[in-house]
């Protein structure tokens, strides 16, 4: 009988070889410059917080996929399962240090253990960005920009950022007297483009007891179509005589204005009053990202602004707007559409060991090379070149320096470039200085 335990990973939870991890880790480094570039500072927070930091604060269905339990001392935690409500109880335990505006962002792991689907897991990692103590427009405006800038930064050019107000849903539930069931109104709301007006209408009388005509009205306002310019005139018209309902309207129409005259094109940027966002403490401007070439694995950087969620932990006024980038809901959507790199080292120079007795020259060169910023790995064993040039081509090095007895002798070294296996002499008698011209020039 065998002892040997079996290698395998939880449901919902996945391993990530160095193919992935190499443009996971680039995305983050990516999000960090974008993120930096206006302002934002860096913060971390606990995986573990006492539950009631967490519980009620997203919705009963986060509450429900908490990964919830008992420590050793007997408390009563949970793993956070997004970074904002950590955000709000940080900057509630901290404003004032901080000061106000607070501007941060954080990218670190979040758990839900929800249903698994495409590009859906039960660990991921999110890429936080938000400004805490502040109502302006300013804020709002600029998490718009921050997103374009985050996308084109890692490459994407062809994607819809979806937005809308919270206000406009709440007009539109007053006029269908139906206001008290806004939180299982505009949950089901959020599903309209995942399983359809029917499926819709059925949650919405089912959980909230809205009839036909209810849901037939709330369906319609999320079935606005046209330019923004067309949608926010049929919303007026369906929000007229809701002063909350009004009062959103006009907010975006400001911020589309802002936005376009900020470079913001109406081509990325489109009102969509379907758009709800699931979690309960959002309160004025939502929004949602999705990618032209494959919109069906859902919204890849979503937020919106919460006015009232830190005032669960403190009695200053500390609104909050922001957003987040899925990274590994986005990584899924690259892995899927083919624009993931395929190299698995992060170094571009790969130095064959081809003389077994000139393993410190190799190790000379090396540190040579790194000193000059390049990336670097010595193969660690002297094997045939044919053998290393084929592991060095799989990993997907760009170069491959070699240098044999011949070499050694005549003070030069073989430069192969592995991607059209190119190959020049180059001469290292008075140092590497010319290798390095070489590998950097190219």
């Amino acid at each position: 009988m065998s002892d040997l335990i079996v290698p395998r990973t939880l449901k919902g939870f996945r391993d990530y070889p160095p193919e992935l991890m190499l443009p996971r880790e680039s995305l983050m480094e990516t999000a960090r410059h974008v993120y930096r570039s206006y302002g934002f500072a860096p913060i971390d927070t606990p995986a573990l917080e006492y539950a009631e930091i967490l519980c009620g604060k997203g919705s009963d269905e986060t509450d429900k996929q908490m990964y919830r339990f008992k420590d050793a001392g007997d408390r009563d935690i949970g793993l956070r399962f997004d970074l904002t409500v950590p955000f709000a109880r940080f900057a509630a335990q901290h404003i004032g240090s901080l000061g106000t505006p607070f501007k941060r962002y954080h990218i670190a792991p979040v758990w839900r253990g929800e249903n698994t689907q495409r590009g859906r897991f039960r660990e991921f990692v999110q890429c936080d960005f938000d400004t805490i103590g502040t109502q302006s427009i300013a804020s709002d405006v600029e998490i718009l920009l921050v997103i374009q800038d985050l996308l084109h930064a890692l490459g994407i050019e062809r994607f819809k950022i979806q937005l809308n107000d919270r206000r406009v849903l709440t007009g539109v539930l007053e006029q269908v007297e139906l206001l008290d069931q806004s939180v299982a109104i505009l949950r089901a709301l959020d599903k309209l483009t995942k399983v359809g007006a029917e499926r819709v209408a059925a949650e919405m009388a089912e959980t909230a007891g809205a009839d036909a005509s209810q849901a037939g009205k709330i369906i319609a306002l999320a079935a606005c179509e046209g330019t923004n310019e067309e949608i926010l005139r049929q919303l007026q018209q369906l929000t007229r005589g809701s002063a909350r309902g009004e009062e959103g309207v006009a907010f975006l129409q400001q911020v589309v204005s802002l936005a376009d005259a900020a470079g913001l094109s109406a081509e990325q940027l489109r009102v969509s009053p379907s758009i709800a966002r699931g979690l309960d403490y959002y309160t004025g401007m939502v929004v949602e990202t999705f990618l032209d070439d494959l919109p069906e694995i859902g919204s890849i950087c979503s937020g919106g602004r919460y006015d009232n969620l830190a005032g669960l932990y403190t009695k200053q006024q500390l609104p909050g707007i922001g957003a987040s980038l899925g990274l590994d809901r986005l990584l899924a959507a690259l892995e899927e559409l083919g624009k993931l790199p395929t190299t698995q080292t992060a170094a571009p120079v790969f130095i064959a060991y081809f003389e077994a007795d000139r393993l410190a020259d190799y190790l000379r060169l090396a540190k040579s090379l790194r000193a000059a910023g390049l990336g670097v790995e010595v193969f660690p064993e002297p094997k045939k070149i044919g053998q290393q040039l084929k592991y060095a081509d799989r990993r997907g090095f760009t170069w491959a320096v070699i240098q044999g007895a011949d070499e050694f002798e005549r003070a030069i070294c073989q430069l192969k470039h592995l991607k059209t296996a190119e190959t020049r002499e180059i001469s290292v008698a008075n140092g590497p200085s010319q290798l390095i011209q070489a590998l950097t020039e190219t």
